[in-house]
């Protein structure tokens, strides 16, 4: 599998995208439109939108805080707290204004509730709780990473299940979406996610000193000195090749960095926090380890779908959302995985990808259409900032099949493995 993660990076993909018009699940007869407000502070960000219920944004706003957390060098939450408290109302009401409606018109309020920064979070479900009771509006509570991982069925045709990899600043998801609410977890980072990585990597080669990257953040600024290094200058031996399951790890492959950044920082004579000649060449490496890395995990996933029905052979679909799924080297690389297994590769537009109102709404909607998660009342609402992947499955028992050293060491989460037999291995929750 190394190699063929290798080589599927040689190659450039091609996008297979449909602009979604209407609902994904149909529209019958017609009847009032329905209206979420989307409330999302789960970090930096703070993001509003309005959306309806035929798949339509009508009005959304944005308050990024990047360039305060970039001169701290890392996110602090006292500010972003305090930088979300002094945005939060202007978001909303600009985002209520673009759509041209009133929080009266509104059906329900969304709002992300975990997970992420706990004092970000409390900004957010305050305010929206504060709307909620004042103008007696259903109430939606959000999990961000499930918001990112239905986002796609807002901007192309996607039928449950999919496959669908999150990869962010905080999370490095695999799962099977089967349904609003109903994800089968497949494998998660075990450390660090690749986003946070990036950024330290882009910290240690202190590259907001890099004239062409001072105002990026450290991911970007990766990708944008990746494009012109040489990554055969430097090999950094991926993470987790011994273990046949689909979960990620990147901080090994961090500390493999920064004890070669120390190395050429001595073979140059320079001090930490000086820029090195070879930055582009290092950049290149790190991104193009970190890619073949989530590209090897999400064959794996490929593998276990197809040879266990859990995704039809005739129509797959691979998915990849979250901050870093932005990174055009990454998606290129996923995108020729995807055409070598005959999987359809989807990802939102990069704008959607990061944090925002919209997809918060979105969610909302899917919940609202599914009945699932929509509260009259919010009594005992609280944020929860501890990282839980996804709401729990259903119950089951299924077979994998296979050879029994295929998926020994397969993890996945909240469920155990009870026995193998007949070549066959039974798992239940």
């Amino acid at each position: 599998m190394n190699g063929i993660a290798r080589r599927l990076l040689t190659a450039a993909g091609r996008g297979r995208a449909a602009r979604l018009r209407g609902s994904p699940a149909g529209s019958g007869n017609r009847r009032p439109r329905r209206l979420v407000l989307g409330i999302e502070t789960s970090c930096d960000d703070t993001g509003a939108a309005v959306v309806d219920d035929a798949g339509d944004v009508l009005g959304e706003a944005l308050r990024c805080q990047k360039e305060v957390h970039l001169q701290a060098g890392g996110i602090n939450p006292v500010v972003a707290q305090q930088l979300h408290r002094e945005n939060i109302e202007q978001v909303v009401k600009e985002a209520l204004s673009v759509s041209g409606v009133s929080v009266c018109d509104l059906a329900a309020i969304a709002t992300t509730v975990k997970p992420g920064l706990a004092l970000s979070l409390e900004v957010g479900l305050q305010y929206s709780l504060n709307l909620v009771n004042r103008y007696q509006k259903l109430f939606i509570p959000i999990h961000h990473m499930e918001a990112h991982a239905l986002t796609i069925r807002l901007t192309h045709h996607v039928e449950f299940p999919f496959l669908v990899l999150l990869l962010s600043g905080g999370h490095c998801i695999l799962a099977v979406a089967r349904g609003v609410s109903d994800f089968l977890l497949l494998g998660q980072s075990i450390d660090i996610a690749p986003g946070d990585m990036l950024d330290k990597v882009a910290r240690r080669l202190s590259l907001r000193k890099h004239p062409e990257c001072c105002s990026m953040a450290g991911g970007k600024a990766i990708e944008h000195l990746a494009q012109t290094g040489n990554r055969q200058q430097h090999t950094f031996r991926l993470p987790m090749q011994q273990y046949r399951n689909c979960d990620f790890s990147f901080s090994g492959l961090q500390n493999l960095v920064n004890k070669a950044i120390v190395q050429k920082e001595k073979e140059e004579g320079i001090q930490e926090g000086e820029i090195l000649s070879c930055v582009k060449d290092i950049a290149a490496a790190v991104q193009h380890a970190v890619a073949v890395h989530i590209i090897q995990r999400t064959y794996r996933a490929m593998l276990f779908c197809r040879k266990n029905s859990i995704l039809s052979s005739k129509n797959a679909t691979l998915v990849a959302s979250g901050g870093v799924a932005s990174n055009q080297y990454i998606r290129k690389g996923l995108q020729t995985l995807a055409d070598a297994n005959d999987f359809a590769f989807l990802c939102p537009p990069p704008r959607l990808c990061t944090d925002n109102g919209v997809m918060i709404a979105w969610n909302g909607i899917e919940r609202l259409r599914a009945g699932l998660g929509v509260l009259h009342s919010t009594d005992g609402i609280r944020y929860e900032p501890k990282f839980f992947p996804f709401p729990l499955p259903r119950k089951q028992t299924w077979k994998v099949s296979g050879r029994k050293n295929l998926f020994y060491n397969f993890h996945m989460n909240n469920y155990k493995i009870f026995f193998f037999k007949n070549n066959v291995l039974y798992i239940s929750q």
